[in-house]
């Protein structure tokens, strides 16, 4: 019998805000629930009713109320949401004008600074005055190549309420990797910094900027936030400004909210493009806000005390996802800057100072910092803190065992998993349930997530397909430049008629979720399905293993097992070592796990937005192209993969 590793308090229970949800619906339809598990049940046997419970619950803003919650279509993909509706995405972000603090923004270089909720309504206001005396009107583009600063926040609730379309690149993106983006989608104004500063070193963006520009003739305008100095020279950058150039002086200004309708893009997000161009994911106001509020204050259980922080950057949906706090007037820290630098602590001083309620990372952080020793519940006072989200990668049974054993043992460990295409989550947190070891605790209320064999057929504790059945309000509305929607259906529907195939390898057990890395990845030596974190689980929780990666080579009519090791400092790979991996794999796992060969390597590619790209490297096996290189932190890392003489054997 598994034994679960935390449980909530019958005190945090009363006060969660789930707990008060589930009274209102039984309030509302006469039902008697008292678990998260009548709840889903009910939710997605009942997504109108859900869906509108939702939005009243989360108090969403609309000048003009819906007609429909939902308006069924032939196809799943064309559903409608919340049809008559008109709204602002920005105003129900800036909802609270008072003076509690709203934004924190820290950097590795800088001390922290802060706004209240007034400040912010401000400096927005003063913003849009300035984008419309520009000439920017709604359904226009504005691109952001930043960091994760005050000034990007300020920026993109200034471009919404006017009615523009947002999207941002992080600005440790190659010149070639923003035009792949930014070149599909055309924006008219560009926010940047001058540059940024990651791990003590300070890097140029303006230089970048320009060589950007030269391909990218839609943009009209530049506006430069100076961050690495005080007034930089931009004088190369052709049509720029300096953001407190560009700034309206007026005080006192009100803020026009643009009343759109419910299916208003928002938000232009892009995927790692990593098997080609980045898609272009066009995301409704309306839907983004009933899923992230109900993420947020029903799954993560947000209230205007907490102070939220998540380490991201502004290319990542995670991004997107932490600033919607600000609607549930949570005080939200941007941090921006490497979370080793100055120290390894770093992150968890600024949890102790900011008194940070919930913290969201990665689960490669949370690894990296078992493996560097880092001890942060005994080290910072983490006393405020409630909650930790982790997401990026499924997260290893011995990260749940660290987060408890060496940061605190009364938190919430919420293992999250969804996807830049929904813009929100499929598995999420419970705060009334127990968590368990290597378990995502539960699926997102009003999605029905289910687990598919290869022939389409719904199946428990046996590993499978992650699918959606039922339409989802954050699902696309379509992609930039697919006027027929055929690049929408080939990325979701062309695997299960009218069933969202979202690409993850998982299980869905008694107690929760397990994910087994991404379902295009999985490993088939001898027709056996296998899931690449079924091996990182146990290789990377040996100390003599820094990083990791494995794929599956083709080879003599089969697929054999690759496993490539980043070996710690001072740490070679003996055959003693390669014994250990292989018999610790095959003690905790198969042999079918066990790979045929396990060679050492210099560097793991990854993703600007930190997660591995076995498909990169599997390419680079078979001598095969990769796409867009620029999406990957690291492209230089893949030279090490070519032509290695102990795979021709």
């Amino acid at each position: 019998m598994k034994l679960p590793l935390w449980e909530s308090s019958e005190e945090r229970k009363r006060n969660a805000n789930i707990t008060r949800f589930i009274s209102l619906v039984n309030e509302r339809y006469g039902t008697s629930f008292t678990s998260y598990n009548e709840l889903y049940d009910w939710s997605i046997s009942n997504l109108t009713d859900f869906w509108a419970l939702v939005w009243e619950f989360c108090n969403i803003k609309a000048s003009k109320p819906y007609d429909t919650v939902i308006t069924p279509t032939r196809r799943m993909m064309d559903t409608k949401w919340f049809q008559g509706a008109r709204l602002n995405f920005a105003e129900n972000l800036l909802r609270y004008r008072d003076n509690r603090t709203a934004l924190v923004f820290k950097s590795e270089a800088r001390e922290a600074v802060r706004i209240t909720f007034a400040e912010l309504y401000q400096q927005v206001a003063r913003l849009a005055k300035s984008l419309l005396e520009l000439g920017i009107k709604t359904g226009d583009r504005v691109a952001a190549f930043i960091p994760n600063m005050m000034e990007t926040v300020i920026a993109m609730l200034a471009s919404t309420s006017i009615g523009a379309i947002w999207s941002s690149c992080s600005p440790d993106f190659g010149i070639k990797g923003v035009l792949d983006r930014f070149g599909q989608t055309e924006p008219k104004v560009l926010f940047t910094a001058d540059g940024y500063f990651y791990n003590g070193k300070t890097y140029d963006s303006l230089e970048r900027v320009t060589g950007i520009l030269k391909e990218l003739p839609s943009i009209k305008k530049v506006v430069v936030v100076p961050y690495v100095e005080k007034k930089p020279d931009i004088s190369q950058v052709p049509n720029s400004i300096h953001y407190q150039d560009f700034l309206s002086n007026e005080a006192g200004l009100e803020i026009q909210f643009e009343q759109l309708p419910s299916d208003h893009p928002v938000y232009i997000m892009y995927t790692s493009g990593t098997t080609g161009l980045p898609k272009c994911i066009v995301q409704g106001a309306a839907g983004i806000l009933a899923v992230h509020l109900k993420e947020l204050k029903l799954h993560t259980d947000v209230k205007p005390e907490d102070v939220i922080v998540y380490f991201t950057t502004t290319s990542w949906m995670m991004w997107t996802w932490l600033v919607s706090s600000l609607a549930l007037g949570a005080t939200v820290v941007l941090y921006d800057g490497s979370v080793f630098y100055p120290h390894s602590g770093a992150l968890w001083e600024l949890t102790q100072d900011e008194k940070i309620t919930i913290f969201g990372t990665s689960a490669r952080y949370l690894a990296e910092l078992e493996k560097r020793g880092v001890k942060p519940g005994k080290e910072y006072d983490l006393t405020h803190l409630k909650t930790i989200t982790s997401t990026g990668s499924p997260l290893s049974v011995e990260s749940f065992k660290f987060v408890y054993r060496d940061i605190k043992q009364d938190v919430l460990l919420s293992s999250i998993s969804g996807g830049t295409d929904i813009n929100g989550c499929f598995m999420l947190g419970n705060p009334i349930g127990p968590v368990y070891a290597g378990e995502l605790q539960a699926p997102s209320l009003g999605v029905n997530i289910q687990c598919f064999d290869p022939q389409g057929n719904p199946v428990v504790n046996q590993k499978g397909e992650l699918v959606v059945t039922t339409p989802y309000p954050s699902m696309p509305l379509y992609f930039w430049n697919d006027p027929n929607k055929e690049k929408y259906h080939s990325a979701y529907f062309d695997v299960y008629p009218d069933v969202w195939t979202h690409g993850d390898y998982i299980e869905i057990t008694d107690t929760g979720i397990i994910i087994y890395g991404r379902s295009d990845t999985v490993l088939k030596p001898g027709g056996v399905r296998i899931g690449t974190a079924e091996i990182y689980r146990q290789v990377e929780s040996m100390s003599e293993v820094a990083d990791s990666i494995v794929v599956g080579q083709d080879w003599e009519g089969d697929v054999r097992v690759i496993l490539f090791v980043k070996l710690a400092e001072g740490v070679e790979l003996t055959e003693d070592l390669v014994n250990k991996i292989k018999t610790t794999i095959r003690k905790n796992t198969t042999p079918r796990h066990v790979p045929a060969k396990i060679l050492a390597i210099d560097d793991i590619p990854y993703t600007i937005s930190g997660k591995k790209v076995e498909k990169a490297v599997k390419n680079v096996l078979h001598n095969e192209p990769v796409p867009n290189i620029d999406a990957l932190a690291n492209p230089e890392s893949l030279e090490l993969y070519k032509n290695l003489k102990e795979l021709q054997s």
